[in-house]
Formats: structure tokens, C-alpha cells, sequence
């Protein structure tokens, strides 16, 4: 950014105590000066204390330094006035506040003066006034158009009032920039161990971390990495403001093993670009998308989970060495809210298991034994009755147990299946099928099962096998009211090879047995 003309600095008895003195200092040797010179100059210095007071009250950077600007301009006369604030090395500028016009022709060129203005003894940037009307400064050759004594002052007092209130607003801004973070990291917690609604557990997790480091970032695209087992990362899950063509090609993408970027990751740390795309580190293609980055690990455990990726756009503002800490900070929070997100879902499955597991053991403990004992009991007044009638009654009445019997056994089954994320066994889709026919049939099927199924049938052969329990389901119901479906995994097949047996018999309207529909295959694969 190319920088103002500057002539050499006025010389000045007080400089050094100057730079080292007060605002309050500096104003009482400014207004010594102002009375010690004839006319108008001494008008200035209620407006330089109203603008002192506005200045130091203000806790707003943006706001303080346009203020800072137009009250430089207004008691120098100078038609240019501009705060220049320097980036944090120091060595180039990161925003330019102007107040006015750039001065043209003999104006430009009768001078220009250039005030430091320091936060904490810090270099912070620069007032640079230009523009001097002719004859306007007291004390100033007539005609030339330069800054006299007075203005040089006035200047200093400003300055050194704008670097005590932008080192009080920086810090207010660093606060609340703090507490948006530690805030959203406790969103973030409180947030993963709620769960979602809906959806996939560990990809909410993922993307509300996501989302919420973007948002507290400022970036254009917050992004969760995960590692593969080719030792790259791969993108799986985004939130992003950028176009959708951005996102579709991020979302999935993959950072390769070989890396540097990634070495530094596995290392647990942090890594900062001021533009991704240029970096040499960046090997894959997903930087050309991205400006300033950071690439922060996710650590919990005592291991690296991942990286959180948090990216600008090319061409905007550098994340500061502030954000770059937070960020940090975030990072290995969301890492722990993760963990601990883990963990808490873990409990919660683990009762709701015992809780399971405890009714089944009661369902077969309890009521199916009390079930067994009626059924002896009618058996043995099946046995011993005398009219035909009650005979059939009480041998209606043992079927029924029977088939109750069978309904808790399918029940027990069912509860004792793994967990939901997990994907679903042979007896489970089986149970699936079997409750799908419910309606067609008017009856729910019984299903057993003879041997480990799950254990024993293999993939392909469990596709085919809960497809043929469908097909054969859809083809009793069409002339029965009941089914009966076997699931036997211990057959030995016509050519000696282990196989598994679907029979699936239905019963007509008066309860006879239908023709059984049979299917048979190998076990593996």
C-alpha cells in the first residue's frame, strides 16, 4: 500500500518527554503554546478536550479511529487527515482510516506531517495530516501552506489520547472476542451431549463443531477432518458460506498422507497460512479454494481424532495471532466435548441394554414359564375331559399358548439385538420381514430360529435369505391367515456343503397347514 510523502519531523524541545509523558501532560505544555501565541489558535483547545472525552469513552476500534481522523482534520485545517494502522508485524499496513481528500498539486507538495501513535509502548500506526491551507497555521511562513508548532501539538496530544484509547479498546475487543469463543465452545458441549433429534450421531457431532468454529472464526468454511486408513484426511463434515460448488467439491475431499500439513497434524499441531492456496505446505487440491487458514488438530485421549479446518476466502483479512489462540483453544475443547459426547452415549446405550436385557430375562424367566405351567395344566384337562367340545376348546386354548409362547421367544430376540448404528443381522431383517406381513395376513408370523444365524450366514447369503423369507411371506398370505417361519443355520445340504433352510408354512382360514414353501442355500459367502 503505498505510504504518504513525509517531510522531516519539526524539531521540538519536548520530544522526548513528549512521547514519554501523559495526554494530560501534553495538553498543558499544548495549551502553554496555544496562549503563548497571539489570535485565534487558543479557540482550538475546548475542541481538543471535547474530542479527548469522546475519544477515551468510545470503545468501539473502528469508531475510535474515524474520530481520531476527523478531529485531526478539523483542528489542523488539514484537508487530509488519515490513521494508518500497521499489520501485527509491523512491516506493512493493514487498514488505512481517511478523512477528506488527498491534496493535489501545490498543496501535496508543501508537506505533510506524520504523528506515531503507540498502544503500550507498541508501534500501533500513524496520523498523517496533508493539505494545509496557505497561511492557516499561526506561526507558519506565509503562503507556504505548511503545519506549524501549534499544529504539531495538537497533533501529539491526539495521538498519544488515541493510543491510550485504542489500547482500552482493543482490549475490551479482545474480551469480548474471548467470551464469543469460550461461549461457543460451551455451545458446542452442551449441544453434543443433548444428541441430535434425528440423524446420524456421529455426524451431528461432527458438523455442529464445524459450524460453530466457522461462525465463531468468521471464516467462509469450517470443516471436520477425519483420518483414513491410507494415513491422508478426509473432509466429513462442512458448514460453509461459499457457493455450492465450493462446498460439493470440499465436502469428501482428502488431504494426502504425504502431506507436510498433515505430518505436523499427527504431531498434534496447529497449522496457520495466510493464503492457503499458495502455501507450499497445501499438496491437495481442496487449497485452491481457501486464503487464510487454520488447521487445527482435534486431540482427546491422548491421541489425535482429527483436524478442524477453518478457511477464508482468497484475498481476505489474515486470521490474527488472537483468533489464531482461540481457535486453538476451540479446537481442543470441541475435541474433549466429543470424547466426553462419545462417552455419555455410551452410558446411554449401556442402560438401555440392561434395561432390555432384563426384560428379557423376565419374559423368559417369569412369563413363559407361568405360560408352560397353564399349558400342563390344559393338557392335562385336555386329557381328562369327557365332552368332545370342551376337549377341542381346551386343545384351541393350548395352540394359543403355544403361539404366545413363540411371540415372547421373537420378542426376547428382538430386544437382544446390537445396537441401532450397527448394521442389522440376518435375525433382524428376518423380524422385519415377518412384521412387515403382519397386515397382509391379519396375523403377525411366529419365526424361529435353530443355530447362530447371525454368526454363520455370510453376506451375500443373508441378502438372499431375507429376500426369499419376503417372497415366500407375500405367497402364504394370499391363501392363509397364519404363517410359520423356520430359520434353521445347521442344515447339511444334498452335496454335503453347510447350509442354512427357510420353511415358511401358512395355515388356511380353518387352521389347516398349507403346502410349506421351502428355500434353500449355502452359507457362505
Amino acid at each position: 500500500m503505498p505510504q504518504s510523502p513525509q517531510l522531516p519531523e519539526p524539531t521540538d524541545p519536548h520530544d522526548g518527554a513528549a512521547a514519554e509523558g501523559s495526554a494530560a501532560e501534553l495538553a498543558e505544555r499544548t495549551a502553554q503554546s496555544l496562549r503563548e501565541v497571539a489570535g485565534g489558535p487558543l479557540s482550538r483547545l475546548p475542541q481538543l478536550l471535547e474530542a479527548m472525552v469522546a475519544i477515551g469513552s468510545d470503545l468501539d476500534v473502528h469508531r475510535v479511529l474515524h474520530r481520531i481522523a476527523e478531529t485531526a482534520g478539523s483542528l489542523t485545517g488539514a484537508r487530509y487527515a488519515a490513521v494508518e494502522v500497521l499489520d501485527e508485524d509491523g512491516e506493512g499496513l493493514r487498514d488505512r482510516i481517511v478523512h477528506g481528500s488527498a491534496p493535489e498539486g501545490r498543496s501535496a507538495a508543501a508537506g505533510t506531517l506524520r504523528v506515531p501513535i503507540k498502544v503500550r509502548g507498541e508501534l500501533f500506526g500513524s496520523l498523517v495530516l496533508a493539505g494545509k491551507p496557505d497561511g492557516a497555521a499561526p506561526g507558519a511562513a506565509a503562503g507556504t501552506g505548511r503545519f506549524g508548532e501549534v499544529d504539531l501539538q495538537l497533533v501529539r496530544v491526539l495521538a498519544t489520547e488515541a493510543g491510550i484509547a485504542m489500547g482500552n479498546a482493543r482490549m475490551h475487543a479482545a474480551a469480548r472476542q474471548r467470551r464469543r469463543w469460550i461461549d461457543g465452545a460451551a455451545s458446542v458441549t452442551t449441544a453434543l451431549l443433548a444428541g441430535p433429534e434425528t440423524g446420524s450421531t456421529k455426524e451431528h457431532a461432527l458438523t455442529v463443531v464445524a459450524e460453530k468454529g466457522r461462525e465463531l472464526a468468521e471464516a467462509g468454511t469450517g470443516a471436520v477432518l477425519l483420518p483414513r486408513a491410507d494415513g491422508g484426511m478426509e473432509v466429513v463434515a462442512i458448514s460453509t458460506v461459499l457457493s455450492e460448488a465450493v462446498r460439493a467439491e470440499t465436502y469428501g475431499g482428502t488431504i494426502p498422507a504425504q502431506s507436510p500439513v498433515l505430518h505436523q497434524i499427527h504431531a498434534g499441531l496447529a497449522v496457520f497460512s495466510d493464503d492457503f492456496a499458495g502455501d507450499p505446505r497445501s499438496i491437495s487440491p481442496l487449497s485452491r479454494h481457501y486464503g487464510p487458514t487454520m488447521l487445527l488438530p482435534l486431540r482427546g485421549g491422548g491421541r489425535v481424532l482429527g483436524a478442524l479446518a477453518l478457511c477464508r476466502a482468497s484475498g481476505g483479512p489474515r486470521f490474527t495471532h488472537m483468533e489464531r489462540t482461540l481457535g486453538t483453544q476451540f479446537a481442543s475443547q470441541a475435541a474433549l466435548a466429543l470424547v466426553l459426547a462419545d462417552r455419555h452415549r455410551d452410558r446411554e446405550r449401556l442402560a438401555v441394554y440392561e434395561d432390555r436385557d432384563r426384560i428379557a430375562r423376565d419374559l423368559h424367566d417369569l412369563v413363559i414359564q407361568r405360560l408352560f405351567a397353564t399349558g400342563m395344566l390344559l393338557e392335562s384337562a385336555q386329557r381328562t375331559a369327557v365332552l368332545p367340545e370342551v376337549k377341542e376348546g381346551v386343545g384351541q386354548a393350548v395352540d394359543e399358548l403355544e403361539a404366545t409362547v413363540q411371540e415372547i421367544r421373537t420378542a426376547i430376540i428382538a430386544l437382544q439385538q446390537g445396537p441401532p448404528e450397527a448394521p442389522a443381522g440376518p435375525r433382524t431383517r428376518i423380524l422385519r420381514e415377518a412384521g412387515a406381513a403382519t397386515a397382509a395376513l391379519g396375523n403377525r408370523p411366529s419365526v424361529q430360529f435353530v443355530g447362530p444365524v447371525d454368526a454363520r450366514v455370510g453376506p451375500e447369503c443373508a441378502r438372499a435369505l431375507v429376500a426369499a423369507v419376503g417372497r415366500a411371506l407375500t405367497e402364504v398370505a394370499g391363501a392363509a391367515s397364519t404363517a410359520r417361519v423356520v430359520v434353521d443355520a445347521t442344515v447339511t445340504l444334498a452335496d454335503g456343503e453347510d447350509g442354512v433352510r427357510v420353511t415358511v408354512t401358512g395355515g388356511d382360514g380353518d387352521g389347516g397347514p398349507a403346502a410349506p414353501v421351502v428355500w434353500e442355500r449355502p452359507l457362505l459367502p
